[in-house]
């Protein structure tokens, strides 16, 4: 079983390289947004009134996050680079301070009190549930279109002026059903058609889906039909199956583990009887239907010894970890093939 990285910065993959990934398993795009010369347009993308308002922004963004891929393919070349179109609900980008709302109102031309109305109109009562992931760019494809565009410019860019063979892999989060990932796969291969046609370089790419959402992990088959590979978000589906909030539960998981209800924090260790048997009812579902599907998780537990050893069970392709996690990833992985491989022997 291989082992990758959770990477989102250049850094982050230089690090994830020196300590022996094989790849990355997790680029969060949403990451490279923060940074302080890209914030203000993130924001004015989001405060638009229409398409062409979130145009306009999202064209000062692609520069930028273009620039972020062409380093990172660089760094990891013919390694397979995992990248996840946005996911957070936008809210998390909203301006939150008077100087941040003035800073945004002179971007947009808007007034302050517009900015603050529309901050407020944004404002989820449970956010990490509502309109994020996929769900944004069902209702503002635009959003995925910039960063397609992004990743195969970058991709292409590298491929002709490196001679990489670069491994762009496009993943979808969030998903519920297949008609979300037909949708945006459809959109992805579009902008892909487009770059190849605009630049005379067609560069290799897979589309798959983060499996986060039990109802995704049960029709697993279906997805797989239109899904290349699985990246199992074990954060969310860890959550969304248990029915915990993972910033919330520490104030009484100790007494459930004192009390023999749990024995790990799920957070930590797979829960194998619940999430567990969800992943691999979706591993066994998912390859039935496409024998050549991927499968990996990029969760927390992608650095935690007990979880690879349950992922290296259900027949998993890889694990994904932070990068100064990757070395115990490996040795764990390392033990797991080595002890599988000693029990066969001795059968």
């Amino acid at each position: 079983m291989r082992v990758r990285a959770n990477a989102d910065t250049p850094t982050d993959a230089r690090t994830a390289r020196r300590f022996g990934a094989e790849g990355i398993g997790l680029c969060r795009t949403e990451h490279m947004f923060f940074d302080a010369d890209r914030i203000v347009a993130v924001r004015e993308m989001i405060m638009a009134d229409d398409t062409d308002g979130r145009r306009k922004a999202l064209a000062k963004l692609l520069p930028m996050q273009r620039r972020d891929f062409v380093e990172i393919f660089g760094i990891m070349r013919e390694l397979p680079v995992t990248i996840r179109l946005l996911d957070p609900p936008l809210h998390e980008f909203l301006p939150k301070t008077e100087a941040e709302m003035a800073e945004v109102a002179a971007a947009t031309g808007k007034d302050v009190a517009a900015i603050r109305h529309r901050a407020a109109a944004l404002h989820e009562m449970n956010p990490m549930l509502g309109h994020r992931g996929c769900r944004l760019a069902i209702t503002y494809p635009e959003i995925y279109e910039m960063q397609a565009r992004a990743v195969f410019e970058a991709a292409v860019q590298v491929t002709n002026d490196a001679g990489i063979a670069v491994k762009p892999e496009i993943m979808i989060p969030l998903i519920a059903t297949k008609k979300e990932l037909d949708i945006l796969k459809a959109l992805v291969d579009r902008v892909g058609g487009e770059v190849a046609a605009a630049t005379g370089t067609t560069v290799p790419y897979l589309v798959g889906t983060m499996i986060e959402l039990p109802r995704a992990a049960l029709r697993a088959g279906e997805i797989a039909e239109t899904a290349e590979f699985f990246s199992f978000g074990t954060n969310d589906l860890t959550q969304t199956t248990l029915g915990l909030s993972r910033d919330d539960a520490g104030s009484f998981l100790g007494a459930y583990q004192k009390a023999g209800i749990l024995e790990q924090d799920p957070f930590v260790t797979i829960d194998r009887d619940g999430v567990g048997e969800l992943i691999q009812i979706a591993a066994e579902r998912g390859r039935k239907k496409r024998a050549s599907l991927k499968l990996g998780i990029c969760g927390e537990h992608g650095g935690d010894p007990a979880s690879i050893r349950f992922c290296e069970e259900v027949g998993l392709d890889y694990v994904s970890c932070s990068p100064y996690r990757v070395p115990i990833a490996r040795l764990a992985a390392a033990q797991t093939a080595l002890s599988r491989e000693r029990v066969e022997t001795t059968a």
